[in-house]
């Protein structure tokens, strides 16, 4: 079972809450603007759109997720694991703005930060429904 809010490190809160609405953003801008992913969709990926679509609604369901005591550890892992497959498509991002001549610093100074930033938004979920603590909880010192 979830802690509830007074058993959960103020950080865990405050993660929880910060991970709500940016998945609650992301999923409603994957329902009403799929054409922008679909360009950084990986040509490998079948049915882009709907897969677009689909992540979306992923997206809504694990913020909503996080707040429900029976869903909260299955959406945090949800929403790890997503964050570990839409790697390929945060990639291609940087590749195609990354790789057209003459462009200037500005799409370095965002996709170098998002691309290693990347397992952070896998570790945030799993840090926001206690399933890790790690690195602020590593047990007693010897």
């Amino acid at each position: 079972m979830t802690r509830s809010r007074s058993q959960m490190s103020p950080w865990q809160y405050r993660t929880r809450i910060g991970l709500s609405l940016f998945y609650a953003a992301a999923g409603l801008f994957h329902l009403f603007r799929p054409g922008v992913f679909v360009t950084i969709t990986p040509d490998w990926v079948p049915f882009a759109r709907e897969v677009i679509l689909f992540t979306g609604l992923c997206e809504l369901a694990g913020c909503v997720g996080l707040w429900d005591a029976r869903l909260c550890k299955a959406a945090a892992i949800g929403l790890s694991l997503y964050a570990v497959c839409v790697y390929p498509a945060n990639i291609k991002h940087a590749m195609i703005f990354m790789g057209t001549p003459g462009r200037s610093l500005w799409p370095w100074l965002y996709h170098l930060p998002r691309l290693a930033l990347q397992p952070v938004l896998v570790w945030l979920p799993l840090f926001a429904a206690n399933l890790t603590t790690w690195p602020f909880n590593r047990g007693p010192t010897p």
